[in-house]
């Protein structure tokens, strides 16, 4: 497997990222290619660690800042590890292409490059929902897109599933739409006009509408919503978290909260995996951001996100 990775995206680029792929390269039963994309200057300090048999350095221009604007900064910075990253995945140099820069630049190069799979308008960014039971369900969308349309509720719910099945092993994920009430009249134009479309969508099991109380107590697998309201919930349940550890609170189900045992999430509706990072990701949490795209390309999520959406168009 080859595994591409941005060193320069983050606030700790690109030390934190290359301690992260020079263990996993000396790991003894390592068989992944790791290609490392970044400035030569910043690699530099670097290049003994770097010069590993499972290790190929591609040395790229600028960067894209985590405050450039991501369209204008794509379309300008051609040379940057972020498009030259996209590029060799979209060319099928590299399985897949992590990194946690700057996140509307990594989905609009995504989105230019290696393209959306066929019936897939807006690609979405998930989350993980933490469970009373042990088990990890999928929210979605988080941010990539905070105004959408009705039927493109139903195609996120089509992502999720597959996600949670391929990913997380759940066989048969509960749909549920976030809303302000379970009745099927309740929410806005949005929430009212997507729940018709929901049930009637095919090859999904959706339980109906979902309430906040209702996303971490084993109710739904994957919880739907718009991304402005999804990227609300995640940063106030990460807001809440690191409030509970400054005050000394330690629970095993507050520990899983924690992004850093997730690593990142894909960019669901992409042809080829692109995985997300947090902008403060460090070693381990780059560890496990590989072992996600590891484990995304091992599952063969996104040609089952293909089938699934075949699918939907042919019944």
């Amino acid at each position: 497997m080859r595994i591409g990775i941005d060193a320069m995206g983050g606030d700790f680029a690109p030390e934190e990222c290359l301690k992260a792929v020079i263990t996993e390269a000396n790991l003894p039963d390592c068989d992944t290619q790791y290609f490392v994309f970044g400035e030569p200057n910043a690699l530099v300090p670097f290049a003994q660690n770097l010069d590993h048999s499972n290790i190929t350095v591609v040395h790229t221009g600028e960067s894209i800042g985590m405050g450039d604007h991501a369209t204008k900064a794509v379309a300008s910075k051609k040379e940057s590890s972020i498009n030259v990253g996209t590029a060799y995945l979209a060319k099928g140099q590299i399985d897949a292409f992590l990194g946690a820069g700057n996140t509307g630049a990594m989905m609009v190069s995504a989105l230019y490059q290696v393209k959306t799979i066929n019936g897939i308008d807006r690609p979405a960014l998930s989350s993980v929902l933490p469970q009373q039971s042990g088990t990890t369900g999928v929210l979605l969308d988080v941010g990539a897109n905070s105004e959408v349309k009705p039927e493109t509720l139903a195609k996120f719910a089509i992502l999720g599933s597959e996600y949670a099945k391929a990913v997380y092993g759940i066989e048969n994920p509960r749909i549920g739409l976030i809303n302000i009430g379970e009745e099927e009249e309740k929410g806005n134009l949005l929430t009212k006009a997507a729940f018709p479309l929901l049930k009637e969508q095919t090859g999904i099991n959706f339980i109906g509408n979902v309430e906040g109380r209702h996303l971490f107590n084993d109710v739904v697998d994957v919880a739907v919503c718009d991304g402005f309201t999804g990227n609300v919930i995640v940063k106030t349940c990460e807001g809440f978290f690191f409030n509970l550890l400054k005050r000394g609170v330690e629970d095993g189900f507050l520990t899983k909260f924690n992004f850093e045992h997730y690593g990142g999430t894909p960019i669901l509706g992409i042809k080829k995996p692109v995985i997300i990072g947090h902008g403060i990701t460090k070693e381990k949490t780059f560890r496990n951001m590989i072992r996600l795209a590891k484990n995304v390309v091992e599952s063969d999520l996104i040609s089952k996100i293909e089938r699934s959406f075949s699918e939907a168009t042919s019944s």
